[in-house]
């Protein structure tokens, strides 16, 4: 039998962001004809990822494949997901989307497409974690940003930890001498946290990771690699 793969996102109550979770199963299934392609989340509304593991048949050596769909390894991968696979010896849960350099260049071109000034600092927002795991992915991705642009980049949350987002900006208003402030989203789809970042006083701020077909291929690959360890 061929793995079946169980995409888990956090889950929202943003119709718009529900589609483009949805919009990404569709292009994960594209890349992985044959494969079951099935749909979980972790907070907010079903299917809940324990249940839809529980549902996966027994296979050996590999049953399933969950791969999250978030960017950043915090409580929802290491706890929620680890203890839905853990009763599951055939089914493996990969890391998270990021960091990865697929997703710097997703961040690059929303920056382009929103106009941002070049050079300057910009200001890097993810939703925001307690889980030190997650402020540390998120951390490095910065860290690729600021490389692969030659200029600061800050980090701040949308939610969370210190700074927020409107501190951030506000600080680095401040310190510009009234230089453009540029602010980008590092979410996964239209929702409330979006709707947070857009109104945090930035003169540019960028959409979210999603829709964009790199998200995908990252899946794909997630699943690839923990079929071939398997």
């Amino acid at each position: 039998m061929t793995a079946a793969l169980v995409v888990c996102a956090h889950g929202t109550r943003d119709p718009d962001g529900r589609a483009a979770v949805r919009g990404v199963l569709a292009e994960v299934a594209a890349l992985l004809p044959g494969v079951d392609v099935l749909e979980a989340y972790v907070d907010v509304h079903g299917p809940e990822v324990a249940e839809v593991v529980a549902g996966l048949p027994s296979g050996e050596p590999v049953a399933g494949v969950v791969v999250p769909l978030l960017l950043a390894g915090g409580y929802h991968v290491h706890v929620d997901i680890a203890e839905a696979v853990a009763a599951r010896p055939d089914v493996v849960a990969t890391a998270a989307l990021g960091p990865d350099d697929r997703l710097v260049e997703v961040v690059l071109d929303r920056l382009a497409t929103a106009g941002a000034p070049e050079g300057g600092t910009v200001v890097l927002v993810p939703a925001g974690s307690s889980d030190e795991r997650a402020q540390a992915d998120s951390a490095e991705t910065a860290q690729r940003l600021a490389h692969r642009r030659g200029a600061p980049v800050l980090l701040a949350f949308a939610a969370g930890p210190e700074p927020a987002v409107a501190d951030a900006v506000a600080g680095v208003r401040a310190a510009g001498g009234g230089a453009p402030v540029t602010v980008a989203s590092y979410l996964l789809a239209p929702g409330f946290f979006q709707r947070r970042v857009e109104e945090c006083g930035a003169d540019v701020v960028t959409g979210p990771v999603l829709p964009d077909p790199r998200v995908a291929e990252i899946v794909a690959e997630r699943y690839r690699e923990a079929v071939g360890r398997g």
